[in-house]
């Protein structure tokens, strides 16, 4: 790395230890300032669209951001499972329970407690490949969210919510100065706006014994489709629509979550359905949110743990701590892939076998969520490490409310090139005072469908009951 490059980079790296000193503040911010503005641009400048700093870092571990958008692999075909575009890649690190202090300043608390706590625990670093590159037009909506986008908290209803406004298709704030601003970038990140999924939820014991329930689930995500205009886009509104159908085992089958989400919850909230074949009725589902039990994880998750978070952030405040580098789960292709099924990834002992991990070297903003006086959640603390490249949740350290860590938390993703997305292929959550692991595989029955379409009539009420299956 040349002289002018780390001079670049350490004014970077001072520019964010500033921002993470910012204090929080409940009232929408002045844009931001003519010097930062400068900073931040497509090419050329310290920072990307994203606000990642474009730089590789000074031992040369993490490369600089190209905007280079994947080439689909040869052989790779639209509407199949997504080849290994690094397959060749070799393992340039193991970090192991014997050595792992040597790293631990690129480690979660939750990950030295997985090392501390299983003896036969490993993560394989691969060379890090900042592919996490989207269409033009995200880039174009993030520059101009510089300029229009407010922090918007909702009204006096008792509710706290950060929420924002003027934001559209791409990360709201993409230099955050407080950790509201920084939560609103996960709640904007963007999101492949249509697809239909095919999920394995497992719930493992102990002892590593498991069920496998099966999901069909359909999505549309307003938020970052292109082919609805900015005028025509309503942040409080509905704007993802998610319908879920629990296929499998059978005495299980045929139950139905719909939810519909704002983007921005300042004035309305969740609104949920579900149907039950025994009963064969459709109801509204007010539980479907915050610390209720994940569908199907045997209570080893929290609704609004499902992609790092999701639904009604009102009952935690948000700290931005800073940016620092650190071992994330990047570019899971192994275990995305088609022949890699459930009885691979799961040990006997109801573990993931790493062997198909991938870990890279990234950089990641850490935001630290406190439970709100007066408000109720399992979690006394989160702290969520967001990629700088897409502000995906990589992480999630949970803690108990006597300050212990629960539940380590991580999600396993990959570009999806064909479409230029980046979404979880694979979710996991070790339950470190159970002793169990919930896995969440997102495409195991067959590869995500990004040509599925319906209109907004698929996500009603009414639709789940014309669909209900005794």
């Amino acid at each position: 790395m040349t002289m002018i490059a780390v001079s670049k980079f350490k004014k970077a790296i001072a520019l964010t230890s500033v921002i993470g000193c910012a204090l929080i503040s409940s009232v929408a911010l002045a844009a931001i300032t003519p010097e930062e503005r400068a900073k931040i641009g497509l090419e050329g400048t310290e920072l990307t669209p994203a606000g990642a700093i474009r730089a590789g870092n000074a031992e040369g571990t993490i490369p600089a951001w190209k905007n280079e958008p994947l080439t689909p692999p040869a052989g790779f075909e639209p509407g199949t499972f997504h080849l290994d575009p690094f397959a060749g890649d070799e393992v340039r690190l193991k970090i192991t329970a014997q050595n792992y202090q040597e790293h631990a300043d690129k480690l979660s608390d939750g990950q030295k407690l997985m090392f501390q706590t299983y003896p036969d625990f490993f993560m394989n670093v691969y060379p890090t490949r900042r592919s996490a590159v989207y269409a033009p037009y995200i880039y174009e909506a993030a520059l101009k969210n510089l300029d229009r986008a407010e922090l918007a908290p909702a009204p006096d209803k008792g509710m706290g919510v950060v929420g924002y406004k003027g934001a559209r298709k791409s990360w709201a704030f993409p230099i955050p100065q407080n950790g509201d601003q920084a939560w609103m970038n996960q709640a904007t990140r963007p999101v492949n706006p249509w697809m239909e999924s095919w999920e394995n939820t497992l719930a493992i014991t102990a002892s590593g014994d498991y069920v496998i329930n099966k999901l069909n689930v359909q999505q549309h995500q307003k938020y970052s489709d292109s082919e609805i205009a900015d005028a025509d886009y309503d942040p409080y509104g509905d704007s993802l629509m998610y319908y879920q159908t629990l296929t499998a085992p059978a005495k299980l089958a045929g139950q139905v979550v719909m939810v519909k989400d704002p983007n921005s919850f300042n004035n309305n909230f969740r609104k949920a359905w579900a149907y039950s074949p025994g009963q064969r009725r459709v109801k509204r589902a007010p539980q479907i949110a915050y610390d209720n039990p994940l569908t199907a994880s045997d209570g080893l998750a929290t609704t609004d743990q499902k992609w790092g978070f999701n639904g009604p952030n009102d009952r935690f405040s948000y700290k931005l701590l800073d940016r620092r580098e650190m071992y994330v789960p990047y570019n899971g292709y192994k275990l995305h892939a088609k022949e890699v099924t459930p009885d691979k990834i799961i040990t006997a002992e109801g573990r993931l076998n790493q062997d198909y991990a991938r870990y890279e070297l990234h950089r990641v903003w850490v935001v630290e969520a406190t439970l709100k006086e007066g408000t109720n959640h399992d979690y006394g603390k989160r702290t969520f490490y967001l990629d700088e490249d897409s502000w995906w949740i990589m992480l999630v350290d949970s803690y108990d409310r006597r300050d212990q860590i629960w539940r380590y938390w991580e999600s396993h993703d990959v570009v999806f090139y064909d479409v230029g997305f980046l979404a979880a292929s694979a979710e996991f959550q070790y339950d470190m005072q159970a002793g169990r692991m919930l896995a969440l595989l997102i495409d195991k029955d067959k590869a995500p469908d990004f040509s599925w379409r319906s209109d907004d009539n698929y996500f009603t009420p009414a639709s789940v009951r014309r669909r209900g299956v005794r």
